[in-house]
């Protein structure tokens, strides 16, 4: 699969937010690597499983509110890397597992 680019923004009023941290609120890992997995879902063809995150590197904060794009490629199967920027920088980027999901039909 190609590389494709995905816009998003954490609204400021997103529940993780308050307490992370008070006066100089940040969005954390968390929420980035749900809006990543978001992402590689809305492209699939089929129910995936995140088996894991082999490679995550936080480079830089997330402020609430700031746009950011999520390029992500399929790498092999069953794993895909990512890159997150805003403005320009990037601030997080790795690689991330997953699997498809069966259904047994009896």
């Amino acid at each position: 699969m190609a590389e494709t680019t995905v816009w998003r923004k954490i609204p400021a009023s997103h529940p993780a937010l308050p307490g992370h941290f008070p006066g100089h609120p940040v969005v954390p890992g968390v929420v980035i690597l749900s809006e990543v997995w978001d992402a590689l879902l809305a492209n699939a063809k089929r129910p995936l499983r995140c088996t894991g995150w082999p490679n995550v590197k936080f480079l830089a904060p997330l402020s609430p509110e700031e746009p950011f794009t999520i390029e992500k490629e399929l790498t092999g199967p069953g794993t895909a890397r990512f890159t997150c920027k805003s403005a320009e920088r990037t601030f997080a980027q790795g690689s991330v597992r997953f699997s498809e999901i069966t259904v047994d039909r009896e």
